[in-house]
C-alpha cells in the first residue's frame, strides 16, 4: 500500500444515515478509503431536510471518522433569495455558508495536518477560503453534478415566465460562481465523464479525473421471487425539483397511455417529502407510498425501475442500485447519463411519452426480457462501479497531485 494519506471529507449533508443517492455516495467514498487504510475525518452540515444523530451511528464509525456536525437552516428564505438579486451571490450556495461551521473547521486545520481536503459537492466551496488559509492540502472538488446545467434544464421547461426568468438568472449566476471555483481548486473528480467533458467544455484546465459512484454488488441481493415483474416503480426524494418534475410529468403525461396499452402493470410511487398532489393522487393502477423503511426491500419486490428525468445531471445513484439488485429499466437520456450503457442490453431509453408507453408495454408481454435486462444491468454495474476500483482510482488521482 503506498503511504497512509490524512484526508478531510467536508460534506454537505451527513453521509449517514444513507437516506439519499448523496448519502450513499458520500459515505461510500468514506468507507472505501478507511478500507483502503487511510485516515479519513468526516465533517459535515445537516439541515432540517437532513438531520444528524451522532449517538445513532455504529459506534466504529464515529471511532475511525471523528465526526462533527454543525446545523444549518438552509430552507429557502424569500428575503435572502432576494437580496441575493440585489448582491449578485449565488443563492443556491451562500445559504450552505455557515460562521460556527467556518470556525470548527479552522480550529481542526489549526491543530492537524491533512495531506487532502475532499469537499463534497458545490455548496462545501464557501469554505474554501479557511482551508487554504489555514491548510497546506490539496483541495479536490467532488463534483456531484453541474448545478448550472441542472437549473438551466429547469428553466427550459418552466412554463411561467416569471419564475422562468429567474431560474435562468439563477443558473446564470451558478455558471458564475462554477468557473471561479474552477480556479480555487487543486483538482476535480467528477461523478461522470459527461460531467467531466462538461468542465473541459467549461475551459477547465485544472487536473480533472472521471470518478464514478461506486458499489460493492455483493451487498445488493437479487430477490429470487420477487412479487410481481408487473410492478413499475420510482423511487426518489422528492424534494429534489428534477425529480417531483420527472415523475408529475409521467404521472399527468404518460402513465395514462401506459395504463391502457398495458392494464396489468401497476405503478408505485415512494420516496421523501412526497408532496399531498401525489400522496392522495387518485388514479388507475398507481400507489403512493411516500418514504419506505428500506429502499432495498422496496426494490427487491418489485419489477421494473422508471426513471423519467429530464433536467438532472451527474449520476443518478438509485439507478446503479437498481441495476446491482438486477432491475430492468426504463429511462430518459437525462437520467442514464454518466452510465456506459447500452439501451436494449442493459437498459431501456425512452424519450417522450410513446417510447414510454411502448417500452413499458413491450416488458409486459415480454417477463424473460425484464429477466434479461436485469441480469444485464447487474453484470454492467459490477464491471463499472466496483467500489475499490474506483477507490484506488481516486487515490491515484490523489497521490498525482501531492506529487506535482
Amino acid at each position: 500500500m503506498s503511504q497512509k494519506l490524512k484526508i478531510l471529507q467536508l460534506c454537505h449533508k451527513p453521509p449517514l444515515p444513507a437516506r439519499d443517492g448523496g448519502c450513499i455516495a458520500m459515505n461510500n467514498v468514506t468507507q472505501g478509503l478507511l478500507e483502503a487504510g487511510h485516515e479519513v475525518r468526516v465533517m459535515t452540515i445537516y439541515t432540517p431536510k437532513h438531520d444528524l444523530d451522532i449517538d445513532q451511528l455504529p459506534e466504529d464509525y464515529i471511532r475511525k471518522t471523528q465526526i462533527k456536525g454543525i446545523f444549518i437552516d438552509t430552507k429557502v428564505n424569500l428575503v435572502d433569495a432576494f437580496s441575493s438579486l440585489i448582491t449578485q451571490d449565488s443563492y443556491n450556495v451562500t445559504r450552505f455558508f455557515s460562521a460556527d461551521f467556518d470556525i470548527l473547521l479552522a480550529n481542526l486545520l489549526k491543530r492537524k495536518k491533512f495531506d487532502i481536503i475532499h469537499l463534497e459537492s458545490l455548496f462545501m466551496t464557501p469554505y474554501l477560503g479557511t482551508c487554504r488559509r489555514f491548510s497546506k492540502a490539496k483541495i479536490i472538488l467532488r463534483s456531484h453534478n453541474l448545478e448550472h446545467v441542472i437549473w438551466e434544464r429547469v428553466a427550459g421547461g418552466t412554463r411561467g415566465f416569471a419564475k422562468r426568468a429567474y431560474l435562468k438568472y439563477l443558473s446564470r449566476k451558478l455558471k458564475e460562481y462554477e468557473l471561479s471555483v474552477i480556479d480555487q481548486v487543486d483538482g476535480i473528480a467528477s461523478i461522470s465523464e459527461e460531467d467531466r467533458t462538461k468542465y473541459l467544455s467549461l475551459g477547465c484546465s485544472k487536473p480533472i479525473v472521471n470518478i464514478p459512484f461506486g458499489i460493492d454488488v455483493s451487498t445488493y441481493d437479487i430477490p429470487s421471487d420477487p412479487e410481481g415483474i408487473s410492478n413499475v416503480f420510482h423511487l426518489g426524494s422528492m424534494d429534489w425539483t428534477p425529480n417531483l418534475e420527472g415523475v408529475m410529468w409521467f404521472v399527468e403525461d404518460v402513465w395514462p397511455m401506459v395504463h391502457k396499452a398495458a392494464p396489468g402493470l401497476r405503478l408505485y410511487l415512494a420516496g421523501r417529502q412526497m408532496p399531498s398532489d401525489l400522496l392522495y393522487l387518485q388514479a388507475d393502477q398507481v400507489e403512493v407510498t411516500g418514504e419506505v423503511d428500506s429502499a432495498r426491500q422496496f426494490m427487491a419486490r418489485m419489477g421494473i425501475m422508471i426513471v423519467p428525468l429530464h433536467s438532472a445531471s451527474g449520476v443518478r445513484v438509485k439507478i446503479i442500485e437498481g441495476m446491482a439488485m438486477g432491475k430492468a429499466i426504463v429511462s430518459t437520456k437525462v437520467g442514464a447519463e454518466g452510465i456506459d450503457y447500452t439501451d436494449g442490453e442493459n437498459i431501456l431509453i425512452a424519450s417522450n411519452p410513446k417510447e414510454f408507453r411502448e417500452k413499458l408495454s413491450y416488458l409486459a408481454q415480454h417477463p424473460e426480457e425484464v429477466q434479461r435486462l436485469g441480469n444485464n444491468a447487474r453484470k454492467l454495474a459490477r464491471e463499472c462501479f466496483d467500489n475499490r476500483t474506483i477507490t484506488q482510482n481516486l487515490l491515484n488521482f490523489y497521490n498525482s497531485l501531492i506529487q506535482s
